[in-house]
């Protein structure tokens, strides 16, 4: 059974194993200021050999098991699945190694920001544009409000960028 949802946990045992990811996802758009709540973290990683090694001992340190109660094996569980989910102590954990709309962790961090979040912590946030692509190609029914919301806080951005009064 998954622990209290504790996102600094979390991202700081990725942290310790020097984990490559960018947060997408909930807490990615609570990050850029969405009013949503989240239960759980989405990442996606560099799914280079060394990194998805150092993401296996940060799972291992958090206690991850995949919903049947097995610890993951990364080479495998991420094998032609587009989500793993798993659940920890510090709460719920989704590794997606290529999102929908994109192609994965190289595209992502192209335009990912570093948001102070406390505690020493400023993991690669995907953007703003990247989380609405997302939303988008996932054409879910339950992704409709926060694309629009995101696709409102798109465009004032940009004529906050332009100069335009509000």
């Amino acid at each position: 059974m998954a622990g209290k949802f504790d996102p600094y946990a979390l991202l700081q045992a990725l942290e310790r194993q020097r984990v490559t990811y960018i947060v997408i996802g909930g807490l990615g758009r609570v990050l850029h200021g969405s009013g949503e709540v989240t239960g759980g973290l989405d990442i996606v990683p560099s799914t280079r050999e060394e990194n998805l090694r150092r993401l296996g001992l940060a799972l291992e340190g958090l206690g991850a098991r995949r919903p049947d109660g097995k610890a993951p094996v990364l080479e495998r569980d991420l094998v032609g699945r587009g989500v793993l989910e798993l659940e920890t102590a510090a709460g719920e954990l989704k590794i997606v190694p290529e999102p929908a709309g994109t192609r994965g962790y190289d595209d992502l961090r192209r335009r990912a920001e570093r948001p102070p979040l406390g505690q020493g912590l400023r993991p690669a946030v995907a953007s703003l544009d990247d989380h609405a692509r997302m939303l988008a190609a996932l054409d879910r029914e339950q992704d409709r409000e926060p694309l629009q919301t995101l696709q409102r806080a798109i465009e004032l951005e940009r004529e906050i960028s332009r100069g335009i009064e509000l």
